[in-house]
């Protein structure tokens, strides 16, 4: 039973990284995309690692992959942040004066 569910989750988290590809080549603007990249990569690789503990079914990949996930919460809000202050300095500089 636990592999079943194991491969659902797996795959709702495919669904989910297949959703965010289509919103970063859709949507217009920088922001937006960075935004649909790191919210939906963060859900999905955490769902992915949810699956992969179910399939595994063994304590020395569930600790593995909690620090993963731990990793990726700290790691990718900071980065969309700096990236969006990043893109919003160079937005300021090109305005003219």
């Amino acid at each position: 039973m636990s592999e079943i569910l194991g491969w659902l989750v797996c795959g709702l988290a495919l669904i989910i990284l297949l959703i965010a590809a289509l919103g970063v080549y859709r949507l217009p603007d920088a922001l937006s995309r960075q935004h649909a990249a790191t919210k939906a990569a963060t859900l999905s690789l955490t769902l992915f690692a949810l699956g992969a503990g179910l399939l595994a079914w063994d304590w020395a990949w569930t600790w593995r992959l909690v620090l993963l996930v731990a990793i990726l919460f700290a790691a990718l809000p900071l980065a969309s942040h700096a990236l969006g202050r990043a893109a919003a300095d160079a937005d300021e500089q090109q305005l003219p004066s």
